[in-house]
């Protein structure tokens, strides 16, 4: 897989203990007899060095924050989005704004974050898709690790394989004989090419001998809701968004796909324990910056997402959206996001996925 680097920012490359100038026209030579040309030149170089596009304002944040979720409203990530967004504008004392950008899997939202100043004003809501992305696509218009800075992780996003009730299957090995019965014939949808929905049922197909046929959309809502219409058949769905259509018996759930039964599922067994021993899946969400975060809005920004994500108030929110709260230092979820990238690329090379 081939990606495109964008220009990497820079952390604050003036000399120790110089603040940078505020007018670079006026900055001057304090050593006698050094030539005015010098003078020019040192100039310049502090100008450009001293970039304001990697400093914070005093104060961050000083003016709304743009939060973008690359995918269509109503999915996981942004209900997420959205209940952070309203803790932090409240304790802030700024609006958090929740940007829906969706298109490629992700790719169009993540472009418009990988681009922006790495200022605090523009931060972004994604899912495991962002990592997967990396090895769907032979050219992204940015570097998935290079450009992009991991603040927090936020929720686990427990997935389900679903059904249309019309299907005539109830388990999970009910479903794998009848696909192994009709191979081709069976449909699923999916939040886009290479994202985590898409590669969740790939590998399954794989371990289970099964084939079927992708049908990519743009989101997982929007994935999920093809199930119920039948306009697909099957699918790994995030249980949060289809729990509502499972409860109301437009959608038949067969297994779990991580490797814990769900709080909101108690009652459906894993992929491993239905039916496929050693399927392990397990999708999430998670908040990112534009990489060399100005530190004046790291600072703030870091703890503070930690302790909304540790209020007992905020996990029960959460729980209510049917979201599984999910606590890590920033440490540990950027051990996570790189653990995940490698373990994507794992995956489309068993599968032998062509990057498009």
């Amino acid at each position: 897989m081939q990606s495109t680097v964008s220009t990497a920012r820079r952390p604050n490359a003036c000399a120790p203990g110089r603040a940078p100038e505020r007018d670079p026209a006026r900055v001057t030579c304090r050593s006698a007899g050094v030539a005015a040309a010098v003078a020019v030149a040192l100039t310049a170089l502090i100008g450009a060095a001293c970039s304001p596009a990697v400093h914070a304002q005093p104060g961050w944040p000083a003016k709304p924050v743009r939060v973008v979720v690359p995918f269509t409203p109503g999915g996981t990530n942004d209900i997420v989005a959205r209940l952070l967004s309203r803790e932090l504008s409240d304790s802030m004392g700024q609006q958090f704004v929740v940007d829906n950008r969706p298109g490629a899997s992700g790719v169009v939202g993540a472009d418009i974050v990988a681009k922006a100043p790495a200022d605090g004003y523009t931060l972004m809501v994604h899912s495991v898709s962002h990592l997967a992305n990396a090895h769907a696509y032979k050219k992204l218009p940015y570097d998935t690790l290079r450009d992009f800075e991991p603040i927090a992780a936020l929720a686990g996003q427990p997935g389900a394989l679903v059904v249309h009730p019309a299907l005539p299957v109830r388990t999970l090995k009910e479903f794998i004989a009848l696909a192994r019965k009709r191979p081709g014939e069976i449909t699923y949808a999916s939040n886009g090419d290479g994202g985590n929905l898409h590669v969740q049922m790939a590998v399954l197909a794989v371990m289970a001998d099964m084939k079927l046929i992708h049908v990519p959309y743009k989101g997982g809502a929007p994935a999920t809701l093809s199930i119920v219409a039948g306009e697909t058949q099957a699918g790994a769905v995030t249980i949060g968004i289809a729990l509502p259509q499972i409860r109301a018996g437009r959608l038949r759930p067969l297994a779990v796909t991580g490797t814990q039964r769900s709080n909101l599922l108690p009652e459906l067994p894993t992929v491993a324990e239905a039916a496929i021993p050693g399927y392990d899946m397990n999708p999430w969400t998670g908040l990112f910056a534009p990489a060399g975060l100005a530190r004046g809005a790291a600072d703030r920004l870091v703890p503070e997402v930690n302790r909304i994500l540790r209020r007992p108030e905020f996990m029960k929110v959460l729980a209510e959206q049917t979201v599984e709260p999910w606590l890590a230092t920033q440490q540990e979820f950027a051990a996570r996001v790189r653990a995940d990238y490698d373990r994507y690329g794992k995956f489309y090379r068993m599968l032998g996925i062509t990057a498009s």
